[in-house]
């Protein structure tokens, strides 16, 4: 999981890994700061779909991400693994 532990107990399962869309506008920044609101994500079946529904001239990229996790502000949040470029 790349340094995020979401869950609050090992028993837990509360947030899980997805392949999904990711709405990013600026690809850039979304790198430093690797998560996204629940709005902008659409999970998907498989890594293939995901890449197979990719659609960057819409800002949407297939990508692997955990969550959702509650955010302070009480959004939920996902984080980015991996984006397919």
């Amino acid at each position: 999981m790349k340094g995020y532990y979401l869950d609050t107990h090992p028993d837990a399962n509360v947030s899980t890994e997805h392949y999904a869309l990711v709405k990013i506008i600026d690809l850039k920044k979304k790198r430093k700061r690797n998560r996204c609101p629940e709005s902008n994500v659409k999970i998907v079946s498989d890594k293939e779909e995901a890449i197979r529904l990719s659609e960057p001239d819409s800002h949407w990229y297939g990508a692997k991400v955990i969550g959702p996790a509650r955010s302070s502000e009480g959004l939920n949040l996902y984080y980015i693994l991996e984006i397919f470029l």
